[in-house]
């Protein structure tokens, strides 16, 4: 978190939370009140001081008080930046992840992935990045219709190739509801006090 920050928290350290004013959409946006912040200094300040409690409500910490953020799809949104050489998972915040220990399609066809950084939704328009990066069993990358067989859930196995993606890891793609990714992930999608 930022030092002004810091500082604030402990000179006032009992300021009341604010529940319902600040959102995180499925496509990494912040949204204020349903609007989405366009100021980017602000989008910076909101992703440097964005933490998680220990129950697992996500929250920005705007000086001395908690803005506790709604959660459309998950904690973090990654987009996979091929810019240059190299890709990189990079998370709405701009922290890149290093290591991916799981990928996951949902019922929906949206891709998730848990890296070092946490849990969070594949945006959009980077799922086909995910796509390149299956490979079969036997290690060839996934052809179209492989991959059709897989999402009808044939048992044939998938694995997602981390290094395509810039990652280290490479874990066994797996299904999930979205649903239980709250539980399953140790996050709640809209916080309420106590």
């Amino acid at each position: 978190m930022d030092d002004t920050v810091l500082a604030a928290l402990a000179k006032w350290p009992d300021v009341p939370a604010v529940y319902g004013w600040l959102g995180l959409s499925a496509r990494g946006e912040w949204r204020l009140q349903g609007q989405p912040i366009r100021n980017v200094a602000l989008r910076e300040f909101i992703g440097r001081n964005y933490a998680a409690d220990e129950r697992g409500c996500w929250y920005f910490q705007n000086g001395p008080q908690r803005v506790f953020v709604e959660l459309e799809a998950a904690p973090w949104i990654w987009r996979i930046n091929s810019h240059g050489p190299h890709r990189r998972a990079m998370a709405h915040t701009g922290v890149t992840a290093r290591l991916l220990r799981g990928a996951w399609f949902d019922e929906n066809g949206r891709v998730y992935l848990h890296t070092d950084v946490g849990f969070g939704l594949v945006e959009s328009q980077d799922a086909a990045s995910i796509v390149e990066s299956l490979r079969a069993g036997s290690g060839h990358p996934m052809e179209d219709n492989e991959l059709e067989a897989w999402l009808a859930h044939s048992t044939a196995h998938a694995v997602v190739h981390g290094a395509i993606l810039g990652l280290d890891g490479n874990p066994e793609l797996g299904r999930l509801r979205m649903a239980e990714l709250p539980r399953r992930f140790g996050f709640v999608r809209a916080p309420r006090p106590d």
